[in-house]
């Protein structure tokens, strides 16, 4: 069955907002999430429960039926491995990929994405870190922790981001922060949780705790 790009957005939207412990999404995160009218998101959801690709029920929260949960992995598996593939292969910023992406999420061949993650040598994680699930819907695991959660003298490996705005990636290209970088943690300030972070052994800066709630990270 052919599904519109809009109905692929919301059930990838809310596989996005229930985590992995699947929790119920509103209605209200749902049309903040597609910057959409409560009244037109409740109308999609009807269109989607009839089709088995949501649990609905009017005042309570969504979540994705088997079905739907089996679209939305392979919805989000195609838009990270294109976004590897313009990383990669065609040499744009992380921070340029997203919305093209979103577009080329839509084909619907899944001869040419899995022709695509052939090529690519069926990466496990995308340019930003999320990761990608396998031709199965299976998730590799990653379990990375917030650098805003960490304490001074902590050594880690810049992993992923949260956060995939524009002008955020931009922001982290101008400081020099890139996954695979390796940051110890020198000092936390106590009044704002700044912290002063040393990148690569060489290079110091002051990291906001709003970038660094944004900032996902590994010890080493």
């Amino acid at each position: 069955m052919q599904h519109s790009f809009t109905e692929e957005n919301y059930l990838k939207i809310i596989h996005n907002l229930s985590g992995p412990e699947g929790t119920e999404v509103s209605t209200n995160a749902l049309a903040e999430g597609t910057a959409t009218r409560a009244a037109s998101v409740t109308d999609m959801l009807k269109k989607l429960a009839e089709k088995d690709l949501i649990h609905y029920k009017k005042y309570q929260g969504v979540t994705l039926t088997p079905t739907g949960e089996k679209l939305a992995l392979k919805i989000i598996r195609k838009h990270r491995l294109w976004e590897v593939f313009l990383v990669e292969t065609l040499g744009f910023g992380w921070d340029e990929v997203h919305d093209i992406a979103e577009e080329l999420e839509h084909i619907p061949s899944d001869r040419l994405v899995e022709r695509l993650a052939a090529f690519l040598g069926n990466p496990q994680f995308d340019p930003h870190g999320d990761p990608i699930p396998d031709a199965k819907g299976n998730m590799p695991a990653a379990d990375y922790l917030k650098l805003s959660e960490l304490h001074e003298g902590d050594k880690v490996l810049m992993m992923g981001v949260l956060e995939h705005a524009t002008p955020f990636l931009q922001h982290l290209d101008r400081s020099g922060l890139m996954l695979g970088c390796e940051m110890e943690i020198k000092e936390i300030n106590e009044y704002d949780k700044s912290a002063l972070v040393q990148i690569d052994g060489v290079k110091t800066l002051f990291i906001s705790q709003e970038v660094s709630k944004h900032l996902l990270v590994q010890r080493v």
